[in-house]
């Protein structure tokens, strides 16, 4: 099979070539290469599947249908390989629960899946971590933050299986006495507030950790830019911290909750339009390392209710190229190589892989992209609904198999 005439992104920039996969091996790049089987991709960009590692299933809930459902979403927004959070339920905190998510590893035109583990089981207590990180847990997962004998148990671990910690940096306490962000919109809205120092003051005492310890800890959904300042002078230290923002975080501010949208109710909250302008700031500044969708849909039930009672998170893994795209790309903040190094070969390399790059010997792992296309965002629980976006993901190549995806 030859993609011919499609301009090329990868971390390595632009570049106009044909390319030919035999076999799912990318065997030739060059031009006017021949083959039975071409396919024109003129106008529209060849750009390695994008890598998420912060991804929740419907209502949290691990099952067969719902792994299904995910791997065949997040394919056609343009992401070939996803990583499950720790925190589903049931966790995954045991051999059963990991192999049940290995078994769904691939479906047929569907991104791989994986999972991070659960640091704690059920009881609270610290789960198998060295057997279940053998056993293919990609990353260990916490949010814990009152009980550092534990933390520091899991830093040992870390250190034997050079793995990586996968941090969700939010104060218990603080977080669930509120719904919203504190700020002007929360007060005018007559909702609890959440304090930022439910973020920040853990991230800074889990850069000692990483410090102490000589482990990699990626900060999941950093909202604070005051969180990413603190991590970009650790990192000048010489200290393996990295930080990951959502694109939520930096294409809607708080103000998205006005009219008690629950859509726009998500873990962490929104904040305000000042923070998310230099939450862009840091992201052109390259103190943003890796980039995530958030994905995190609920039923209507969870949904189609009070503000105060919704459940937390917003669909959005189906949108993700094109929102990239739209927003980021296509208004200048970003090019199309910063943005497969933050939502693809970064994110990859968390979790021991090595993605991003189009290159002869490579199993084939891209989409095809046209920019020139449009798309609306139907999912009545978007945060982006009715949207019409620029750019559609019109074919994925994953190894041998083919997925071309209607208008």
């Amino acid at each position: 099979m030859v993609i011919a005439n499609a301009i090329i992104y990868d971390i390595h920039g632009q570049r106009h070539a044909d390319v030919k996969i035999e076999n799912g091996i990318v065997t030739q790049i060059g031009e006017n290469l021949v083959d039975e089987v071409s396919i024109d991709g003129s106008g529209c960009y060849l750009i390695p599947g994008l890598v998420d590692t912060n991804v929740r299933l419907k209502d949290t809930q691990l099952s067969g249908k719902n792994l299904t459902s995910l791997a065949r979403e997040a394919l056609s927004g343009g992401v070939s390989r996803v990583v499950l959070s720790g925190d589903m339920q049931p966790s995954v905190d045991n051999e059963i629960t990991l192999e049940f998510v290995q078994k769904h590893y691939k479906c047929h035109s569907g991104a791989k899946i994986e999972c991070a583990i659960s640091a704690l089981n059920e009881s609270e207590q610290l789960s198998n971590i060295a057997l279940l990180l053998k056993k293919g847990g990609r990353a260990l997962y916490t949010n814990l933050n009152d009980d550092y004998n534990l933390i520091m148990r899991m830093a040992q671990y870390l250190q034997m299986a050079k793995k990586t910690l996968f941090y969700q940096a939010q104060d218990k306490s603080l977080f669930e006495s509120g719904v919203i962000s504190d700020g002007k919109v929360a007060t005018a809205l007559g909702l609890p507030g959440i304090s930022p120092m439910s973020e920040v003051v853990h991230i800074a005492a889990m850069i000692e950790i990483a410090r102490h310890y000589g482990i990699t800890i990626v900060f999941k959904s950093v909202s604070e830019p005051r969180s990413v300042e603190l991590i970009a002078q650790a990192r000048a230290q010489g200290i393996a911290v990295e930080c990951e923002v959502t694109l939520h975080h930096l294409l809607r501010s708080d103000e998205a909750c006005r009219g008690f949208d629950a859509d726009a109710k998500i873990n962490p909250p929104l904040t305000s339009e000042t923070k998310r302008l230099l939450l862009i700031d840091a992201l052109q500044k390259g103190e943003i390392h890796s980039l995530s969708a958030l994905h995190q849909p609920n039923s209507d039930i969870h949904k189609d209710i009070t503000f105060f009672d919704a459940n937390y998170g917003t669909t959005s893994i189906g949108e993700y190229l094109p929102l990239c795209y739209t927003y980021l790309v296509k208004t200048g903040i970003i090019d199309m190589a910063t943005l497969v190094r933050l939502a693809c070969c970064t994110p990859a390399s968390h979790i021991g892989i090595s993605a991003g790059e189009i290159a002869v010997g490579m199993e084939a792992d891209m989409v095809v992209f046209n920019p020139n296309e449009t798309m609306k965002v139907s999912h009545h629980h978007s945060l982006y609904k009715n949207e019409v976006l620029s750019g559609r993901v019109m074919m994925a190549i994953q190894g041998d198999e083919v997925t071309r995806f209607l208008k």
